[in-house]
């Protein structure tokens, strides 16, 4: 008889705008197939398109039927992980994105909620990654290009799906990125990223209740 291996989905994005790569995608691809905590990681390479990302997605949460959902996004300004706590219904591009779309205040989902919380441990996450000498924080913004977009979607999808955690974690440029980018954070190298995620998703499947700390007090 097939055991069905219980499954997390883990997503990233491919270049965008001038950058020649995207860590997200470089995760997601290096972690697809390894094994956490008893989980198959599947990964999946989104595109940097409105709606297009979003229903790529969908297609991947009904092809894996994961238990948990980490979407990754490139956060090339930050200088530390950031695990994401909420995501606003909205699309408000500065830039345009791989297709050329540039949304203006349009809604992510019509008619649906201001915003949702993530599901993921993310107090938990941050003092994880902290201990064991990575640089992360609580982000209390995804902003509102497709990083946001896919983070709402995710989350309003889930909504229907009882018992699949699931948020969103931006990471840090590459070093070799922030070189090219004169003022830039100096980057994390891929290695201590891939670490990182390894960590989060660890985390997230085996603390069923995040700390009750401030931010602030989690050193």
């Amino acid at each position: 008889m097939l055991v069905q291996v219980a499954t997390v989905l883990l997503t990233g994005f491919g270049p965008f705008a001038e950058h020649r790569e995207n860590p997200s995608a470089q995760i997601a691809e290096a972690l697809d197939g390894r094994s956490v905590e008893r989980h198959a990681v599947r990964g999946v390479v989104l595109p940097v398109v409105f709606r297009e990302a979003l229903a790529e997605l969908r297609a991947a949460i009904t092809r894996h039927r994961p238990a948990l959902v980490v979407c990754l996004g490139q956060g090339g300004e930050r200088p530390s992980i950031g695990v994401e706590r909420v995501a606003i219904n909205v699309d408000d591009a500065l830039l345009a994105d791989n297709a050329g779309n540039k949304p203006i205040d349009e809604p992510v989902v019509r008619n649906g909620p201001v915003g949702y919380w993530s599901t993921l441990p993310i107090k938990a996450i941050v003092k994880t990654l902290r201990d064991a000498g990575i640089p992360a924080e609580v982000s209390q913004t995804a902003g509102t290009f497709v990083c946001n977009h896919v983070f709402y979607g995710l989350m309003h999808t889930l909504g229907r799906k009882k018992g699949v955690r699931g948020g969103f974690v931006h990471v840090p440029y590459l070093p070799e990125q922030a070189a090219r980018l004169a003022g830039s954070p100096p980057g994390l190298a891929l290695t201590e990223q891939l670490r990182a995620i390894e960590l989060v998703v660890a985390t997230s499947l085996t603390t069923k209740r995040d700390l009750r700390v401030s931010g602030g007090a989690l050193d």
